[in-house]
């Protein structure tokens, strides 16, 4: 059989299954007396436990999938072989553990069973609910309790397999060594002013020189030459009529979006209990404590906890103590949606009214537009007809209200209808010779394109681009010129040097990682300042700037640090597992090799028959 993740099937999953497992697919009786689905070395593997885990699997991805799964779907992500496999490979183990005399006593089974929650009552295990719950699953005591006897057996042997691997402490001390190693540097950066001499001109000889050398900054990309026939709501907007009895109702409907009340820009604290916010507001009051520091102490910041503006109606009970609080006040604790809460009052805003009159404009474009989207909309399936019957982009324009352009379009081109996604999409795709088709644009217009011709990416001749040839050389030579000059200076810097008297303007780091960011250097600098040893002074190229750095001292991870100690046991349990599930796999497959496994297939094809 093939390679399977080790799945470990407890009490507690057996008694899900049994509660659960076989509600809401349903399974139906195979005729005759087949108990069983094959073996797997002594053991049958029963029909029940397949539909079971079966079940189980369809259950898992329902649930996943938010919708039910019928075996045939189910069927289509492998489930059923799943099931199967995952029920080989325990019939496997148990097999193993019966060879090697692996067994639990009555005694460790009923502790078990009576620890199961599903089967005790209000004083404890209930036997008359433990046979109840069976009678119900269609199984006998004796069949469950071999089940749990069998499954505890597994567990030892599945232990066993494990128990030797070794704590990963070393590959973990390691990994935090690596990320948690400290640097503190001294770095100041050189540019074009620090310059002592200006950069000579280019001459031709050395304009020539960077353009044969740069092909790419002065080669044109790709164009299409395309003629295209659009129509979009502003291009006709103004030819809409719009009613005033339609102005004055989009108004009436929308009134309170123009007629808004006073409101205030508020923050909520909530806390769990109302003794912790009466708590919180004693320590305002004794000045123990600020706003801000009590949001710090939940661990949150002030953006965590905005409501933004707000009505007093929104704020319930708190609103009449918010519209009353000046700009700054705390006020509560108040009852709101989440529990006890502490409201700040940031601002007032004044209440709003936007007349009729002065809103018509808006409105009257809005119902426009609406209005224009629907005439295009309405004249969709005349342009299709007409594309379907050969008609070409100057027949649209000429049939009907399209517009007819053209465009030399490039990625780069992003005027016009190149502003339109849907445009370019179809620019960057379309051949010679390609049947036009009408495509919706984002704002309810209309185009079809042609591709009338393709100029492939071409080198511009270097007097077209003598100007941007100038630039790009004189950029280059003035970063040559910057580097050259902070090498120069940085022969100047020993370990004790301060940067401010070789008139450098200097900023110190403390405790750098791998992980940290200085703002204003390069994607590399990291990289390298990880790479020098203490008391080196490197200069690093800023691309319009260097920086000249110098490594004062490595430290390594912070002991004292709780997320280096979290990482580093993260670390070492992770590795510890994935050693672990490593070995067990490697023993489950050559368990499964030399185990003799024979499966009907007739069997299990009927019992995923039953299925319904």
């Amino acid at each position: 059989m093939a390679k399977n993740n080790n799945k470990r099937y407890g009490a507690w999953i057996i008694v899900g299954v049994i509660l659960v497992g076989l509600a809401g697919f349903g399974t139906g009786g195979l005729s005759g007396n087949i108990r069983n689905i094959g073996t797997v070395g002594d053991m049958e593997v029963s029909v029940a436990a397949y539909q079971r885990n079966l079940n189980n699997q369809i259950r898992a991805l329902s649930a996943q999938l938010g919708t039910p799964l019928s075996l045939q779907q189910a069927a289509a992500f492998g489930l059923d072989q799943t099931a199967l496999s995952q029920l080989i490979l325990t019939r496997s183990l148990d097999n193993e553990a019966a060879q090697l005399g692996i067994s639990v006593g009555d005694e460790t089974v009923l502790e078990r069973v009576t620890s199961i929650p599903e089967f005790s009552g209000a004083g404890g295990f209930n036997r008359e609910t433990y046979r109840f719950a069976l009678q119900q699953s269609g199984q006998t005591e004796a069949q469950f309790e071999a089940e749990i006897r069998e499954e505890i057996a597994r567990t030892l042997l599945q232990g066993a397999v494990v128990s030797g691997v070794p704590e990963a402490q070393a590959y973990a001390d390691a990994v935090v060594q690596y990320i948690g190693e400290r640097r503190s540097i001294t770095w100041a950066t050189v540019d074009a002013t620090d310059l002592t001499s200006p950069v000579p001109g280019a001459t031709p000889a050395d304009q020539q020189a960077f353009y044969d050398a740069n092909p790419d900054q002065f080669t044109r990309p790709e164009t299409r030459e395309i003629t295209y026939a659009w129509l979009t709501p502003t291009m006709i907007q103004d030819d809409m009529v719009v009613a005033d009895a339609a102005v004055e109702q989009l108004y009436q409907e929308r009134r309170a979006e123009f007629i808004q009340p006073e409101r205030r820009l508020v923050e909520r604290l909530v806390y769990v209990s109302q003794e912790r916010a009466d708590e919180a507001v004693a320590r305002l009051d004794a000045g123990e404590a600020t706003f801000e520091d009590l949001v710090a102490e939940r661990g949150l910041n002030l953006s965590d906890i905005d409501l933004g503006d707000v009505s007093r109606e929104e704020l319930r009970s708190a609103g009449d103590a918010v519209f009353a609080a000046n700009p700054g006040d705390v006020v509560g604790p108040f009852n709101s949606s989440l529990g006890p809460a502490l409201f700040r009052m940031n601002a007032i805003l004044a209440a709003q009214e936007t007349t009729l009159e002065e809103a018509t404009p808006a409105l009257r474009d809005e119902l426009a537009a609406d209005a224009a989207r629907e005439v295009i909309n309405d004249s969709t399936d005349q342009i299709i007809d007409l594309l379907a019957g050969g008609a070409t982009m100057e027949d649209l324009a000429e049939r009907t209200d399209l517009q007819l352009g053209t465009i030399n379009w490039s990625a780069d081109v992003t005027d016009g209808i190149a502003a339109y996604e849907a445009f370019r999409r179809e620019a960057a795709q379309v051949q010679e010779g390609d049947f036009a088709e009408a495509v919706d644009l984002a704002d309810g217009g209309i185009f079809a394109l042609r591709l009338d011709g393709i100029t492939p990416p071409t080198v511009q001749p270097i007097d077209d681009v003598r100007n941007a040839v100038v630039t790009g050389w004189q950029a280059q030579a003035r970063q040559q010129a910057v580097i050259a000059r902070a090498e120069e200076i940085a022969t100047s810097i020993q370990p004790l040097t301060g940067f401010d008297t070789l008139g450098l303007t200097s900023l110190q780091e403390i405790d750098l990682t791998r992980r940290s960011f200085v703002e204003g250097t390069p994607p590399d600098f990291n990289d390298q300042m990880f790479e020098m040893t203490i008391g080196e002074v490197r200069v690093i190229d800023a691309v319009d700037r260097a920086i000249i750095v110098r490594l004062d001292d490595i430290a390594p991870p912070d002991p004292e640090d709780e997320t280096v100690t979290a990482q580093r046991e993260a670390l070492a349990e992770n590795a510890a597992a994935g050693i672990a599930q490593d070995i067990f796999d490697a023993y489950a497959t050559s368990l499964q090799e030399r185990t003799d496994v024979n499966i009907n297939q007739a069997t299990v094809n009927a019992v995923n028959a039953q299925f319904q």
